[in-house]
């Protein structure tokens, strides 16, 4: 096999992070990577915003915000806390086009392989990766809180930084229990 296929098989997301963050430098390049995606019309149906800093805090404070409990106060404070588990964050976002021939969902799923293209683009530089999701990236409020535009919606949440500590390899699936011939 050949370099990019055994950096695939040993890729692995990285939930223990720190500064530095990558550089600019790093960043365009994996953000002119992420632009390679796989994209139907060539409609670029995505965007990012680069969080850092003491933009971390006003995320946590948008993520609290977004709780539908305020009197879950570990839940809030959780919430709050949450992106300041990497020194940047970086939120991707799926921006589809009306498009005669390309359907809304072949323009997310471009999005989506968009954010993959940059995480494995961030790591192949040396930096961890965890690309997080949960209620907050389906939170009409958190989009309001982002200028997320109508008909745009989250594709995820990207941790990025320095690793901390690499965790345990995580056993993956054998080939055979996911893939089957067809017809059979």
């Amino acid at each position: 096999m050949n370099s990019l296929t055994d950096f695939l098989l040993n890729r692995s997301s990285e939930p223990r992070l720190q500064a530095p963050a990558p550089d600019q430098n790093v960043l365009n390049t994996a953000l002119a990577c992420a632009a390679r995606a796989p994209d139907h019309a060539l409609l670029r149906p995505w965007r990012y915003l680069i969080v850092e800093g003491e933009g971390l805090d006003a995320l946590g404070e948008l993520f609290a915000r977004s709780c539908a409990d305020e009197a879950d106060n570990q839940k809030w404070e959780k919430l709050r806390k949450s992106p300041m588990r990497a020194p940047m964050v970086i939120v991707g976002i799926a921006s589809p086009k009306v498009h005669p021939k390309v359907p809304e969902i072949e323009q997310v799923m471009s999005a989506a392989a968009s954010m993959s293209f940059l995480a494995l683009a961030l790591q192949d530089a040396g930096f961890g990766v965890m690309w997080r999701t949960g209620d907050v990236a389906y939170s009409q409020s958190v989009a309001q809180g982002l200028g997320l535009a109508e008909g745009e919606s989250i594709t995820g949440f990207l941790y990025t930084g320095s690793i901390v500590s690499e965790k345990p390899r995580v056993p993956r699936p054998e080939v055979a229990e996911f893939v089957r011939r067809w017809p059979q």
